[in-house]
């Protein structure tokens, strides 16, 4: 379906234009003309597809339809992500669709310097994208006031919930006028998310741009089994031996990122980690060089990694397994966007196999294995016990006794 089916007003079509595209995808279909009409949204779209020009859109077209004050910049939409990187992401996409608009929007998340984030505010903002965190801070010192939100978006609900923000979210709930349109986005509809959004939304209407879990049609998967002390060498001559140009990895520790970036730079393969412990400016400038292809591998920590929005990013690798099994689906999500093909490879070491079953499961399918030569996993080695990065975080935020970190805890540099 073509953008100009939507009624979107002749601005927003000149931006949909010069950023190139043309047909809707899916959830934009689904999305655009419901919250036009005003309407609380649930909405259930994995990364890749397209989402966030599926509620950018409609909310800069509803804004200007009521829009009354033209000189007044009051916070008139609210759009709460759970990274600072899919913050920054966000507000590129209502800079790109709304160049052409009189609406300001400004974007604050935690780990850069306050003082200039509220300088920039005393301009004002219709649109604000903001981590609970530092909204929190902001609101507290009076520099933001959110009583006058028409719309209110929540994206990322299920990481939200896995990075322990739901406490803040029902804080910031509380400030929202109750006369506005919410629109909730998660890539996954756990009872969780279910309860959390019911106990918000107003009758919404409920869309699902794909299968419940289920990871993109365009990625094929791949499992090597290989032993755990090989992982390392085994990626090295994988990505060397296949000509990979760019490729994601993922680990469970910051501290194992760190580790694995050197060690690839080391054989000669230029690598640099991303994750919570670095400054912001050090992580925007290593995703830049990653996406300019200046950069062959970037290794993440999960956290570190929701909201990556890489064009055509061919490869992606498990070098450790996730503990929690929607993260894998997660993880590969980064490849195979846009109409685009994927990969998405696991290191599985028999320590692993308990984790990997797990995802199958998930997955109602089982993940093809191929042994490289001369990598096959020594039959005489003992699985052992994982040291986890995550903890057994899974979807209950409220079992926290389960956990070997708190999500707090976890998410520290991300929250301020």
């Amino acid at each position: 379906m073509s953008f100009k089916n939507f009624g979107l007003q002749q601005e927003l079509l000149q931006a949909i234009d010069e950023k190139g595209y043309v047909e809707a995808t899916p959830i934009q279909m689904q999305a655009i003309p419901l919250i036009l009409k005003g309407g609380d949204v649930l909405a259930g779209a994995q990364t890749g597809t397209g989402k966030t020009a599926g509620f950018t859109l409609p909310l800069l077209q509803l804004l200007m339809i009521n829009r009354k004050n033209q000189n007044s910049h009051i916070v008139r939409a609210l759009i709460l992500t759970p990274t600072r990187e899919l913050a920054a992401q966000v507000a590129d996409s209502v800079k790109t669709y709304g160049k052409h608009l009189p609406l300001k929007a400004q974007v604050i998340f935690g780990g850069v310097n306050i003082n200039a984030q509220i300088k920039k505010l005393q301009s004002g903002a219709d649109i604000l994208i903001a981590t609970p965190g530092r909204l929190l801070d902001l609101i507290s010192q009076k520099i933001i006031d959110i009583s006058h939100v028409e719309i209110f978006v929540l994206d990322e609900a299920d990481r939200m919930m896995d990075m322990g923000f739901i406490p803040d979210i029902r804080k910031i709930l509380a400030l929202l006028p109750k006369n506005r349109q919410n629109l909730l986005f998660s890539a996954t509809f756990s009872n969780e998310i279910k309860n959390l959004a019911y106990g918000f939304l107003k009758s919404p209407q409920t869309i699902e741009a794909v299968r419940h879990n289920a990871p993109a049609e365009l990625i094929s998967q791949v499992v090597y089994p290989v032993d755990n002390k090989r992982k390392r060498e085994l990626l090295s001559f994988l990505i060397s031996s296949q000509k990979w140009k760019q490729v994601l990895v993922f680990t469970r520790t910051k501290h194992g990122a760190n580790r694995l970036s050197k060690q690839l730079t080391t054989d000669g393969i230029a690598a640099e980690a991303i994750h919570g412990n670095k400054s912001q400016s050090a992580r925007t400038k290593v995703l830049a060089d990653f996406k300019k292809g200046q950069l062959r591998v970037l290794v993440a920590t999960d956290i570190a990694a929701r909201g990556l929005d890489i064009d055509q990013l061919p490869h992606v690798v498990n070098f450790e397994l996730p503990n929690v099994p929607e993260d894998y689906v997660h993880r590969i999500g980064r490849t195979g966007r846009a109409g685009n093909e994927g990969c998405a490879c696991s290191l599985v070491c028999i320590d692993e196999h308990k984790l990997l079953v797990d995802i199958e499961r998930l997955l109602k399918q089982k993940i093809p294995k191929v042994v490289e030569p001369g990598y096959e996993p020594d039959p005489s080695i003992a699985a052992e016990p994982i040291q986890n990065g995550r903890g057994n975080q899974g979807r209950n935020f409220k079992n926290n006794s389960q956990r070997s970190h708190s999500p707090r805890q976890n998410t520290a540099n991300h929250r301020r």
